[in-house]
């Protein structure tokens, strides 16, 4: 497993992508390959020796209260420390607030492989770097000092605190009040009241403090709030306060989860004795527009997370059809013995639609890091924005489609494995279990398509839409190799340039986005064949034949069999935009 997924990671970085150009980039001008390989290297050898032996433990044994104090799986906790200990969450941290200042692409290539060994202890750190870069990004030098070193320390984890038990995605509608306090050496502080549910790592016993970012509307001197999301802030909220004193934050109880069992998922109460403390993060009103960063860097963690779970079952599902032998492929009834059962050509089927959907997940997700790269970091201010445009478009896909179709992928290696994948001996129903997650947190897969066509296509008149087409066609006519899936894609990207202008051109943008999944989905699939053609490509320069080959059969797997699926996923939007709209109540109602 190691050695694959590492295989598929370098050739991703430097055979196609082209990592290396990032030392072109004045932030990383001083770093190189050498630099990069070690520490994928080091985060490796941690998530195999350390976060993977405890997968199925940190399962069996969730986290747990005890005298209002969770309590982590010992041997996760354990593992999560030699994480911390060895500072490799500080990866992309600026050097100038004591972190290694590494390419985000870099950062995201290594948390595949702990995502992939352990995603619920993926989940304390990847939470932990976006909280820990909102705070150096838009909070004060005294704010650094006292909420995001402790993180950079290994002293203490983040979390971010947006949903509540009746508010769900509806951030607007928050209900926790905040009352200003004055101002002091951390800005201005307030009392916070309310409660959050479905908090991450919520609480914890690896580190020992846990630093909440906290969205809140702020009480008016006349005691009302500014409604919706122009009143929405942010604050920080400590488990401990400066100087070590409890916060007045507390758990009221743990979810129990089908999956991730090994990350505490909490119900926090603030203010049961008076209001928590908390200072504020940024302006009054400015708290989504600021926590929009943390979201989305957390909704590529997300797609990254299916990607990578996708890739240990397919890598799982392999090797046991290589090892279990049980009949007679139907290609070869003379047989006299049974065979592995990699011979049945269904088995085989399963396999490579695995294959398709996990290495070409964990692409998508490595060429969004490789973009928001240029966007923090790109000195031509029109560099920065082109690559903005394009990331901000493919967001909701990086997010959707890794946790939608590794889903399928690692329905597949429970099939491959047949009872024994039921079966909790086996870690593909845990996988399984564990991915089932990925659609809904970081907003549901509605939420991303109404996102995706709202506001990234049809809010902005397309002209996003019509940068990526450019691109892909570019690409696409510059290169060379597989030429029938080459003009497979030029004419998907003149199929998707007439579905924008038609649904621009109609102007019933409600219809639209009342059958906006299936444009997702569809979407999302057009995408990935637009990488899987740049992987099969990349893949003709690869010094093992066996390994071009490879890309070149699932690149064309993915052209015959799931390319044809996307006009049928987006039939309800062209053909039937009013049948949902105009279903009767009593059809799906009690």
């Amino acid at each position: 497993m190691t050695k694959a997924l590492r295989r598929e990671i370098d050739f991703m970085l430097y055979d196609w992508l082209g990592a290396e150009r990032l030392s072109e980039l004045p932030d990383f001008e001083s770093q190189d390959r050498s630099d990069w390989d070690a520490f994928l290297d080091l985060s490796g050898e941690i998530a195999w020796n350390e976060l993977l032996p405890c997968y199925k433990a940190a399962d069996r044994e969730e986290p747990w209260l005890d005298d209002g104090q969770v309590r982590v799986q010992q041997q996760l906790a354990q593992a999560l420390r030699v994480y911390l200990d060895a500072g490799l969450h500080q990866a992309t941290a600026r050097p100038d607030v004591g972190g290694m200042g590494l390419p985000f692409t870099i950062a995201t290539a290594a948390m595949a492989e702990v995502m992939a060994a352990n995603v619920a202890g993926s989940g304390f750190i990847m939470l932990s770097v976006a909280n820990t870069r909102l705070l150096t990004d838009h909070g004060t030098p005294a704010q650094i000092a006292a909420f995001a070193r402790p993180q950079l320390e290994g002293d203490a984890l983040g979390t971010m605190c947006l949903s509540e038990p009746d508010t769900g995605s509806s951030l607007g509608d928050v209900t926790t009040r905040a009352y200003p306090e004055g101002d002091d050496e951390l800005g201005s502080r307030y009392r916070l009241t309310g409660r959050k549910m479905w908090i991450s790592g919520g609480d914890q016993d690896v580190t020992g403090n846990v630093i909440h970012l906290v969205l809140a509307k702020i009480v008016q001197p006349d005691g009302s709030v500014i409604p919706g999301a122009k009143g929405t802030t942010l604050f920080i909220v400590p488990k401990l306060l400066p100087g070590g004193a409890r916060n007045d934050l507390s758990v009221a109880g743990l979810n129990h989860k089908m999956g991730y069992r090994g990350t505490p998922n909490c119900l926090l109460n603030f203010g049961e004795n008076g209001g928590a403390t908390g200072w504020r993060l940024g302006a009054e009103g400015e708290g989504l527009r600021i926590m929009f960063d943390m979201m989305n860097e957390a909704r590529v963690n997300v797609g990254l997370s299916g990607a990578a779970m996708a890739y240990r079952g397919f890598d799982l599902a392999r090797q046991y059809a290589q090892e279990r032998v049980q009949g007679r492929s139907v290609l070869d009834r003379a047989a006299e013995r049974p065979v592995p059962i990699v011979r049945h050509p269904d088995v085989r089927r399963m396999l490579l639609v695995q294959k398709a959907i996990a290495e070409g997940a964990l692409a998508l997700c490595l060429k969004g890091a490789f973009f928001k790269d240029t966007v923090s970091h790109a000195p031509e201010e029109a560099e920065r924005r082109r690559m903005h445009d394009l990331l901000s478009l493919l967001t909701p896909v990086i997010k959707s489609w890794p946790s939608e179709q590794g889903l399928v992928a690692l329905h597949h290696a429970i099939q491959v494995h047949g009872g024994y994948g039921y079966t909790r001996d086996f870690d593909v129903e845990q996988l399984y279990r564990d991915s089932r997650l990925n659609p809904i947190h970081e907003g549901t897969t509605g939420i991303q398509a109404i996102d995706l066509l709202g506001r990234k296509i049809l809010s902005e008149k397309g002209e996003s839409l019509t940068a990526l087409l450019e691109l892909i066609r570019h690409e696409t006519r510059t290169g060379q190799g597989m030429e029938a899936e080459a003009a497979t894609l030029l004419e998907l990207c003149d199929w998707f340039e007439e579905v924008a202008a038609l649904l621009l051109r109609d102007g019933s943008k409600g219809l639209a986005l009342a059958n906006a999944t299936g444009f997702l989905d569809g979407f999302g699939h057009f995408v990935v064949a637009w990488i899987w053609l740049a992987l099969a490509r990349a893949a003709d320069a690869h010094p093992d034949p066996a390994f071009a080959e490879e890309k070149r059969w699932t690149c064309r797997y993915f052209y015959a069999a799931e390319v044809p699926r996307i006009r049928s996923m987006m039939a309800l939007l062209l053909s039937a935009p009013r049948l949902v709209a105009e279903l009767p109540d009593h059809v799906v109602s009690a």
